[in-house]
């Protein structure tokens, strides 16, 4: 009787004998161990942004998951208007921003703050994809987080995220706030240990929820 080669949850392999019950097992296994989607991107349009670098690292800190990071200068749109969308309808990056969420299994979303606020760019990709959908969330897992140079890293915004969306069918299962981003992010990485462990505690969870 042939044997089949199956990886275990904490990345073992084990040998089982080929017969109808393994088949059933394989058919759990190949369910169980779908790798899951995660679609990481800035509130930001900024070509060395300091929040695309965090969800960078954060989508990195992911395990047997598949990401993808989107740049929000790919999704150029026009600034939104009840007129404009009556005259010329909702964009087509509008539809495929919105096409990508459907695609993914969770978010993955830092923001940028202005003044207190959302970005220009992500006020207006938001309006926009509200507008193809008014539920652009879609109920999946979302870790929030935020950062900025000064010391409260982006709190204003998170905080005005956190009661917006799930207005929109936002599923917040974590958030995150780094201060002092050029203090505590360096290389790629946050070098504050007990800021890397609270993130790591907020990725857990977004994993837990996939």
């Amino acid at each position: 009787m042939g044997k089949v080669n199956i990886l275990l949850k904490n990345n073992t392999w084990k040998y089982i004998p080929w017969n109808t019950n393994s088949f059933i097992v394989l058919l759990i296994h190949k369910k169980i161990f779908k790798m899951k989607h995660i679609i990481a991107f800035a509130g930001s349009n900024s070509s060395n942004s300091i929040n695309k670098q965090l969800a960078t690292y954060t989508a990195s800190l992911l395990e047997n998951t598949k990401t993808t990071i989107l740049d929000l200068n790919d999704f150029d749109l026009p600034i939104y208007s009840s007129d404009l969308e009556a005259k010329e309808g909702i964009p087509e990056n509008a539809f495929q921003f919105l096409k990508i969420l459907k695609k993914g299994d969770g978010f993955i979303l830092s923001l940028a703050e202005n003044n207190g606020a959302y970005s220009a760019v992500f006020k207006n990709l938001f309006d926009w994809l509200s507008r193809a959908e008014q539920k652009n969330w879609l109920g999946k897992p979302m870790l929030l987080m935020a950062t900025s140079p000064g010391a409260r890293g982006g709190q204003s915004v998170l905080q005005m995220a956190v009661d917006r969306f799930p207005r929109h069918d936002a599923n917040i299962v974590g958030k995150f706030s780094l201060p002092s981003f050029d203090d505590n992010f360096s290389e790629g990485k946050i070098t504050n240990e007990e800021l890397n462990k609270e993130l790591l505690v907020q990725v857990k969870a977004l994993e837990n929820s996939l």
